[in-house]
């Protein structure tokens, strides 16, 4: 089997256009936040807007690895379905934590400790990607093909929501449609000020607009066929 992509190099992996540079960089990114945060150094609004940073980089990775690449996967290896269930349940802890952490606010005692396990299930998620299912996607396709789902990747990852969603499933289609509206919503929160606490029921209302919105849209399309 393919050794870990964190042992590679940059050619080995494709070169920097390779979804798995892109993987990696992001991976090493968030780490570089989460040690930055857990050192406890500056003022309270610069660790704000250094957990805010881990959240929105967080969600927009995950979003797009579950939209391009772990639908690839799972067409490409046998045991590719096994292997993006682990990862996807791992998501999914990491939003309800976060929703519990931005509906608490920074200012509550539990947000640290809600905090440390958060990242520890972050740091668990990139060893399994980097060990694990990242490199079966290396032993599968070309460095042309790397490349192309790499720009994918990243395209997706630009436009994605960056906050957790409890509506949002972690497959497609589903994650797609709604996505994209959600996804304006969080560019919209994103651009408060740090430490700025979105109330809970505009943030709920937003999202069930948004589900609305999908489910209009899709109606029509069904009447259009």
């Amino acid at each position: 089997m393919t050794q870990s992509i964190k042992e590679q190099g940059i050619e080995e992996l494709g070169g920097n256009a390779s979804v798995l540079v892109r993987q990696r960089r992001d991976h090493a990114e968030l780490d570089r936040l989460m040690r930055l945060y857990e050192s406890g150094g500056g003022s309270g609004e610069e660790r704000h807007k250094t957990f805010k940073a881990i959240v929105q980089l967080t969600f927009s990775h995950a979003f797009a690895e579950e939209t391009v690449l772990w639908p690839a996967l799972r067409r490409l290896a046998p045991d590719g379905d096994e292997l993006t269930a682990k990862v996807e349940n791992e998501h999914q802890q990491i939003n309800d934590l976060v929703t519990e952490m931005e509906r608490i606010g920074p200012d509550d005692p539990r947000h640290d400790e809600l905090a440390a396990e958060t990242f520890a299930l972050i740091r668990q998620d990139i060893r399994d990607e980097e060990d694990l299912l990242l490199p079966r996607l290396q032993e599968s396709l070309d460095t042309a093909r790397l490349r192309r789902l790499g720009t994918t990747w990243e395209t997706v990852r630009r436009t994605a929501p960056t906050h957790p969603h409890p509506v949002v499933p972690r497959r497609p289609p589903g994650n797609a449609v709604l996505g994209i509206p959600l996804s304006a919503v969080d560019r919209v929160r994103d651009l408060l000020p740090t430490g700025v606490r979105v109330l809970r029921g505009w943030t709920l209302t937003a999202t069930g607009a948004c589900v609305g919105l999908v489910w209009l849209v899709a109606r029509v399309l069904r009447r259009g066929r």
